[in-house]
């Protein structure tokens, strides 16, 4: 069994409808490139039907990848807002050495938007946040074995 993912009712409902719109109206809109690009001709020099046939793979994988999502995913409250960073919270934090501030939405990536990256609660970097309050500084093993430091300054 696959992890559950962690998303929010409106990250939910956003992939839901999208799973629901790409089997119903995406499948029907490729049957209807695919059938149009097989009355072009021979088939073996059709790049009309071999893109149709490319974005139709595409297109079933994204089925697939959504439906396992939501398959498996636990709706969560976001801790944001809180005195202590959790999951669906957006920390503003300051690397040690350095004046410029970031912004990070610690969740799935599938809460992607654009004002904000996204950290896994599972990461090296989202596990050490989690828990920590305005003012803390963490510390966490960067991928390159650097261990690195980083300062709350603010939790949404």
């Amino acid at each position: 069994m696959a992890e559950a993912q962690q998303l929010s009712q409106a990250a939910y409902d956003r992939l839901k409808t999208e799973h629901d719109d790409l089997t119903t109206r995406g499948r029907i809109d490729i049957a209807r490139k695919i059938e149009a690009a097989r009355e072009l001709g021979d088939l073996s020099e059709n790049g009309d039907y071999h893109a149709a046939k490319e974005e139709q793979g595409k297109m079933e994988g994204r089925i697939i990848h959504l439906a396992r999502i939501l398959e498996d995913a636990v709706i969560v409250e976001s801790e944001g807002g809180g005195d202590t960073v959790g999951t669906g919270a957006i920390v503003s934090i300051v690397f040690e050495g350095d004046d410029e501030v970031e912004k990070y939405l610690v969740g799935s990536i599938e809460e992607q938007r654009d004002d904000v990256t996204v950290v896994s609660p599972g990461s090296p970097m989202g596990a050490a946040l989690l828990g920590a309050a305005v003012g803390d500084t963490v510390e966490y093993e960067a991928p390159t074995g650097a261990t690195l430091a980083i300062k709350v300054v603010e939790i949404e």
